[in-house]
């Protein structure tokens, strides 16, 4: 669960309002008293709630947070318990509970310090492109889903949305890609029980290419069918005009500059197959917290370890240049 931003309207010092963010287990009890009364209800014409969602992703202004930090509090916010409880009786812990506090409250001691000059604000970014944590199991994630939770936070939801992330951003600098061209999430099948994208998967190595930018200048055109496997890695690699069906891998090492140009590839590619339920001893426990296995049929490696200039064309063949 996530927090969300709301601005909160002080009752008689309009000073006092202040936009920050409410955490999800205050959040429906808060909008259960207040307007009209309905608590966070989906936006029907989205499907949403109409309050963005927190993701803790923070920038401060450094004068106004030193201003904060040498005050009365010291930077320090206040503590609360969030208790999780087994069932609905609330009886029983699902785990210990602990004290925590949250930096998303600092907009309080901001406020406190500043007074009226406090400015807070938001930047409101499809959900493809911010947050999906990988931090529950899969048997809480499949307890999630169940409830009508459309983000499960295990580590099979978090390594879909990755993929589906990456095809977004390629799709972004013109690479056909199926279901991405508009940032579509909703491609997606069951596996264990988790909603799982159904491709195409794609992994941009940090070395490869971590901004729009780098994305932009490193990668241009082609087109990937939904079932395919896509691995680039390199930070001297450039890719155009990839025609793909099926898996591939693309590895350079250090100091070597490697343009691929109008490759195609048509391959067996790789399927996810579900571990069965009750066998999760049996496999590794990487793959058990996913839930499944990778069975790699067939695959197109173009791994180039030499420092050098390279160019790869229509068939494959890497031809080196200098």
């Amino acid at each position: 669960a996530a927090g969300a931003i709301a601005r909160l309207e002080h009752k008689t010092d309009p000073e006092k309002s202040l936009v920050i963010n409410v955490e999800y287990n205050q959040l429906g009890p808060l909008l259960s008293s207040q307007g009209d009364r309905k608590g966070d209800v989906a936006d029907p014409s989205t499907g949403y709630s109409p309050y963005p969602g927190n993701a803790n992703n923070i920038v401060f202004e450094i004068s106004s947070y030193a201003k904060t930090l040498r005050g009365e509090d010291a930077g320090v916010v206040d503590e609360f318990v969030n208790p999780k409880y087994k069932d609905d009786t609330r009886t029983a812990f699902k785990k210990p509970t602990r004290l925590e506090c949250m930096m998303q409250d600092f907009p309080k001691l901001l406020q406190k310090e500043m007074g009226s000059s406090a400015k807070v604000g938001f930047t409101t970014l499809d959900r493809w492109l911010t947050f999906s944590p990988a931090k529950n199991s899969l048997e809480s994630g499949v307890e999630a889903v169940a409830a009508g939770s459309a983000a499960p936070g295990t580590m099979s939801s978090a390594e879909s949305d990755k993929y589906v992330s990456n095809a977004c951003k390629l799709a972004a600098v013109g690479m056909v890609v199926p279901d991405a061209a508009e940032g579509d999430t909703d491609n997606s099948i069951s596996i264990r029980g988790i909603p799982v994208t159904e491709g195409p998967r794609i992994v941009l190595c940090p070395a490869f290419a971590i901004t729009r930018g780098e994305i932009r200048a490193k990668f241009m055109g082609g087109s990937v069918t939904k079932r395919s496997t896509l691995v680039l890695d390199g930070d001297g690699l450039t890719v155009k005009n990839l025609k793909l069906d099926g898996a591939l891998v693309v590895r350079t090492a250090p100091g070597c500059e490697v343009e691929v140009d109008g490759l195609e590839v048509a391959n067996g590619g790789w399927t996810f197959e579900e571990v069965p339920e009750g066998q999760a001893g049996d496999v590794p426990e990487t793959v058990a917290i996913r839930g499944y296995t990778v069975n790699r049929k067939e695959t197109k490696e173009i791994i180039i370890t030499e420092p050098g200039k390279y160019f790869v064309g229509k068939d494959g063949e890497v031809k080196k240049l200098g």
